[in-house]
């Protein structure tokens, strides 16, 4: 997909983690693991993780807020015209979470929905917002991706407790006035293989488990992900996807200023940016300070680049995620001149 027709533009960024901060030793204290063990192949030291009550939707109204207001708009009626939510761990199975965050931003009866695409809902949401804005269904969208996995992951599985963490990031898009100015949305791939639905899933809670068995097994309700093969199939499928992108829009390896993609895992980055032929000082990395945040994981990590001068105006920006599903995408961008909150 090449946005041709109307110029999408990212004119806004807010990110929002919750205040508790999880170390490696702390979870050292409860589980079969060390920090070394930790560190060295997945390369997170800590992670936030949501406190007693809070929800995906309280993250995901924090985020947005701050996107607008780097925006320069007023949370309010007529600030958007659609918001696009992508969450693995909405409030609620129904309804979707996005309509009760639109409302709670006071933004009025705009479109909302909800995208399931695990690591990969940010990519996707970034697509259906900017088709509506194509289409001239919109003029400026919403796009969040928030993730509470502290809720749905099995407290004595270190496989998965040490990996994820909660967050939320947000971005505004607009219809652009120009094709010249800085934040222009370039092009977009997508692509997924329902095959390896298994190798990253909740077993239960869903129509198939509750049309087969009625009181499913207490760990099947849990988080699950079969790490070595969803390593592999994430280094080819986030390279292909990416070469895809730089392909289509005539760039080098060499003409990419920042490769942003999904925080799973360090070796996954440096797999990618090698596989592309990207030094991998130029690979954002924040997953050491908050682990894997799924939908939220691209957003937090533009807004930690942004923060910290790294991204400038004018930068090319490549985007890459890939997550269960399978599902995958990534994304080109030049950056725009904001003030990420």
């Amino acid at each position: 997909m090449t946005v041709h027709t109307t110029p999408v533009a990212l004119v806004g960024l807010g990110s929002y983690l919750p205040p508790q901060r999880i170390t490696n030793e702390a979870l050292c204290e409860r589980l079969d693991t060390t920090d070394e063990w930790i560190t060295t192949r997945t390369g997170i030291r800590s992670r936030h993780w949501a406190g007693p009550g809070v929800a995906t939707g309280d993250l995901a109204v924090e985020a947005g807020h701050r996107a607008l207001k780097s925006a320069g708009l007023e949370a309010g009626p007529g600030a958007v015209d659609l918001v696009v939510l992508a969450t693995t761990t909405p409030d609620n199975p129904c309804p979707a979470t996005s309509p009760d965050v639109a409302a709670r931003l006071g933004l009025g009866p705009v479109a909302a929905y909800d995208i399931a695409a695990v690591c990969s809902g940010f990519i996707y949401a970034l697509a259906a917002a900017s088709a509506h804005i194509v289409a001239g269904q919109a003029q400026r969208a919403l796009v969040i991706g928030a993730e509470t996995y502290s809720t749905i992951l099995n407290p004595a599985d270190r496989t998965t407790n040490v990996i994820f963490g909660d967050g939320a990031g947000a971005v505004v898009l607009s219809a652009a006035p120009d094709s010249d100015r800085p934040g222009l949305l370039l092009d977009l791939d997508l692509g997924s293989d329902g095959t390896g639905r298994d190798l990253i899933t909740i077993p239960a809670g869903g129509s198939r488990q509750r049309a087969t068995t009625p009181e499913p097994d207490a760990d099947d309700c849990y988080f699950t992900m079969q790490g070595k093969q969803v390593f592999t199939q994430a280094v080819n499928r986030m390279t292909a996807s990416s070469q895809t992108v730089l392909d289509r829009l005539g760039w080098g390896a060499g003409e990419v200023d920042w490769l942003v993609g999904h925080q799973a895992n360090v070796r996954i980055l440096n797999a990618v940016a090698r596989g592309l032929g990207i030094p991998a000082e130029r690979a954002v990395v924040n997953l050491d300070r908050v682990g894997n945040t799924s939908a939220a994981s691209i957003p937090l990590a533009l807004a930690d680049a942004a923060a910290s001068g790294a991204l400038t105006p004018g930068a090319r920006v490549l985007l890459t995620a890939f997550g269960g599903g399978l599902t995958w995408g990534s994304a080109a961008l030049t950056w725009p001149d904001i003030v990420p909150v």
